[in-house]
């Protein structure tokens, strides 16, 4: 009996091993160590293909997909977005990828779709202040923009675009059933928005963002489509190469419990969807004026400095449009106020706010919206609600002097003294408020307040004794006196088709 047990055990554990030696065959042919399924369903071609696999409770299927060619770096941990490092300057390809299933949107197939790529800022902090940071950015780097594309090594696009006004925005048309990439250039870098330069500052991080539109009913590129982006940090030349190699170097030293907290790097970075760009549909790729659901186009600014009055004090006379824009009133719709909510970057309360009029928005408190909004954006709406304006550095008064009317010497210092011109009529100043004491920001505003095109005025000059004209400088608007009163009248320009503005 005992022999027969013996007999059963030794069979068991035969087969035992036998089954165990066809399991290890398995595992040396799949090489766990060599093989891993997230990183196969992490490749682009899988990436692109494991949407239109049928799955339950499927609700949305994007139309696109982004791919740019730079490697995601090793030390992110599992759950964080991933975070790619560029190098300034390099041209780098994202793939600009059709994943519509069949029969999926038939109204763009043979279509051309139009899409917008940006860099933007990945931190809200600088998000509130990204035109005071992309106007400093411009001035130490003039003449440089902030993005760009390679034209002849991008594959499949058509009409590119670029705005003076927008730095970090560039445009084109692309066939979705045609191979398509866009080689784009990052021309900022991370440290150069850091509150500090003394030398070893980590970088702020930016966004890649690709927002696609189709055509509406006018041949007008407004409709959404689909968006997505993907985090950047951006180096001096080889920079980023280094990063890469020293989080490559970081990671090989952790032990593999550690690893298992990280993602792996991939060659490719894959953007994920977002919410469009706020003022992605206002886009300035159609010459004519769009009907778009944030401004309607008396609202925005014909001026080639963007937003340039969104410090302005609310008293100032640059015309009705941006007393309605910058202030919101208890009278408002309910669609006025969605639009001074997009105006003044506060999109993603748009649908919170949704049933609200400008009414129902002014009664609530400072704790109301710290509560709804969080501490930062709560703080922003109360400020932008009570319409708190920074005081302008210098106010002078200016008058236009007619063409038709000789006003004598006498008469320029009656005239500063708000009393009549030559035909009987009174003298009618406006304010001009100046946030920077600049010669360059006293023409902005002469032509916003007055409807002369910039680019018209050549010169602006001050009538000195005897009749001279003294060019207006820096340093001679820091030195006018508050509350300065001066005619001003044009003469054309020799040699050009400009003017010249003197002021009296």
């Amino acid at each position: 009996m005992a022999w027969v047990l013996k007999m059963d055990e030794v069979i068991e554990s035969g087969l035992v091993h036998d089954f165990d030696a066809s399991l290890s065959g398995i595992g040396q042919e799949l090489g766990a160590g060599a093989y891993s399924m997230s990183d196969v369903l992490a490749l682009p071609i899988f990436k692109q293909e494991d949407s239109s696999l049928p799955l339950d409770g499927e609700t949305e299927h994007p139309p696109f997909q982004y791919v740019m060619c730079a490697a995601t770096s090793p030390a992110v941990k599992l759950h964080d977005e991933t975070l790619t490092y560029l190098n300034q300057g390099q041209s780098y390809e994202i793939r600009m990828l059709d994943n519509r299933k069949m029969g999926d949107m038939p109204e763009i197939s043979g279509k051309l779709v139009k899409s917008i790529i940006r860099v933007v800022f990945h931190d809200r902090r600088l998000q509130y202040t990204e035109h005071q940071q992309l106007e400093g950015w411009k001035w130490n780097r003039p003449g440089d923009r902030l993005l760009d594309l390679d034209i002849p090594m991008s594959v499949g696009i058509i009409d590119t675009r670029t705005n003076p006004s927008q730095l970090n925005a560039v445009e084109f048309l692309w066939d979705p059933a045609k191979r398509t990439s866009a080689f784009i250039q990052v021309h900022c870098i991370s440290t150069e928005f850091t509150p500090r330069k003394h030398g070893g500052e980590k970088g702020v991080p930016f966004r890649i963002q690709v927002d696609t539109f189709k055509q509406n009913e006018n041949g007008e590129y407004t409709d959404h489509l689909h968006s997505a982006s993907c985090q950047i940090k951006v180096f001096k030349p080889k920079g980023a190469d280094r990063k890469q190699k020293t989080d490559r170097e970081k990671m090989e030293k952790r032990t593999a419990h550690e690893k298992e907290k990280y993602q792996p790097s991939y060659d490719t970075t894959i953007l994920t969807e977002c919410s469009p760009w706020p003022d992605a549909p206002t886009a300035y790729v159609n010459n004519s004026p769009s009907p778009a659901p944030t401004f309607t186009s008396s609202q925005q600014s014909t001026c080639s400095v963007p937003d340039s009055n969104s410090s302005s004090p609310n008293h100032q006379g640059d015309g009705a449009s941006q007393a309605s824009g910058e202030q919101i009133q208890p009278s408002a719709t309910i669609q006025e106020t969605q639009q001074w909510l997009l105006k003044n970057r506060f999109s993603s309360y748009t649908r919170l706010f949704s049933n609200f009029s400008g009414a129902d928005l002014l009664k609530l408190t400072k704790e109301d919206l710290v509560q709804i909004c969080g501490a930062a954006d709560g703080i922003r709406l109360y400020n932008s609600l009570k319409s708190r304006s920074v005081r302008p550095r210098l106010t002078i008064y200016v008058c236009r002097e007619q063409p038709s009317s000789t006003v004598l010497q006498g008469q320029q210092q009656a005239a500063s003294s708000a009393s009549e011109n030559g035909s009987g009529a009174p003298y009618v100043y406006h304010a001009i408020y100046l946030e920077e004491m600049i010669a360059s920001e006293v023409a902005r505003k002469l032509a916003l307040v007055f409807n002369i095109p910039l680019h018209q005025i050549n010169q602006v000059y001050r009538q000195g004794p005897t009749g001279i004209h003294i060019l207006v400088s820096d340093q001679m608007v820091q030195n006018f006196q508050d509350e300065s009163c001066f005619l001003f009248s044009t003469v054309k320009a020799e040699n050009s088709d400009g003017i010249h503005i003197i002021l009296k």
